[in-house]
């Protein structure tokens, strides 16, 4: 990997996107020194070039960025850097420093598991999810399995309209159980595109 860090002084833009979901988070600058304690801490590293010296997002709020992979733009003089933020990431508390309009719809599903997440923590006994998870992967599983029968039923006996419905509670049953186990729809993905062209059929699942 080239990065061109003397085009521009000592230091290159760097866009930093949610490793999740697609999401532009913010913009930053690095320089060589920068880019190394990044990858050294897995903690994504900037260059202040008012304060002239290196800063790590989130050393004081707490709100980090864990860094994920790299690339440079096809000059080498920018990175773009993906990432998981473990808390709103501009100061102002937005979750991004572009703002609530930096919300492609593709990504609703990682939003929902944020949303799944915070409730995991969040101690307010009166969400529903916060409660469904304080029953523990029994608790849940039955959900996901009562869910499952009613979109079966669903499709055999009352139409695509409510098969939709069902569907949307079953799925956002199985993300609460996929958050209890500390899995993440990015291992599902994963876990499909790895059996992409494999034995099993080729098309993502198994052929059986």
């Amino acid at each position: 990997m080239t990065i061109d860090f003397e085009k521009a002084g000592g230091v290159v833009p760097a866009i930093v996107q949610d490793a999740r979901n697609g999401r532009v988070l913010m913009l930053g600058y690095m320089n060589r020194e920068a880019f190394q304690e990044t990858l050294r801490t897995g903690r994504v590293t900037f260059f202040s070039r008012s304060r002239r010296r290196l800063w790590t997002k989130g050393e004081t709020s707490g709100n980090t960025l864990q860094f994920r992979s790299v690339l440079p733009d096809c000059d080498g003089d920018a990175l773009l850097i993906q990432a998981i933020p473990s808390g709103p990431v501009c100061h102002t508390g937005e979750d991004t420093c572009f703002g609530s309009e930096n919300d492609p719809e593709w990504n609703f599903w990682a939003t929902l598991e944020t949303v799944i997440h915070r409730r995991k923590t969040s101690g307010d006994d009166a969400s529903y999810t916060r409660r469904l998870l304080s029953q523990g992967s029994a608790g849940i599983g039955r959900k996901v399995v009562e869910e499952a029968t009613e979109v079966l039923l669903a499709a055999l006996l009352e139409g695509k309209d409510r098969v939709v419905e069902e569907a949307a509670d079953l799925i956002y049953h199985l993300m609460v159980l996929l958050v209890e186990q500390d899995a993440r729809l990015q291992e599902v993905e994963q876990t499909l595109r790895r059996r992409r062209g494999s034995t099993t059929g080729g098309s993502g699942l198994p052929s059986g």
